[in-house]
């Protein structure tokens, strides 16, 4: 089932709202400079979908959100010093707080998939976690000392 453009669109807003107020609260970066950040990362993810959606191929959407994203703030683009000032307005933990939540309603409205599913997954996800969690330390003690912090 594919969700409509106008639905698509009223998610990033709320999502847009909620992220902005989160970055001008809990960060010190101006609510505008971080509304213009959002909004141009809406933008390009909207293109993404879009060519995600009607180029021929079975290309995931990610791919082409990406390649926006990429190209858009590459040196070849024009626009890349603007996109890149305005998007670093926005703090990723504000950018990402409402986007899982919002995830995590999604799963945990639909749970007769969840009890498809199984125990497993369970399993599955606290290994996904557990891994994540010691590799990203690892990495962030193998840098601080490098960098000669600790």
């Amino acid at each position: 089932m594919k969700i409509a453009w106008l639905d698509t669109i009223l998610i990033f807003v709320f999502m847009g709202i909620i992220s902005t107020v989160g970055t001008a609260v809990g960060y010190p970066h101006p609510w505008k400079e971080a509304a213009a950040g959002y909004l141009i990362m809406m933008v390009i993810t909207l293109v993404g979908m879009a060519l995600g959606r009607y180029l021929p191929g079975k290309l995931p959407m990610v791919f082409w959100v990406s390649v926006v994203a990429v190209l858009s703030t590459s040196p070849i683009s024009p626009f890349a010093k603007t996109i890149i000032a305005y998007t670093a307005k926005m703090d990723f933990l504000a950018l990402c707080t409402p986007i899982l939540a919002y995830a995590g309603l999604a799963v945990g409205k639909d749970l007769k998939m969840f009890q498809k599913m199984s125990w497993r997954i369970v399993v599955v996800a606290l290994a996904v976690y557990t891994g994540t969690f010691v590799f990203a330390t690892l990495v962030a003690q193998i840098m601080l000392h490098l960098e000669g912090i600790i």
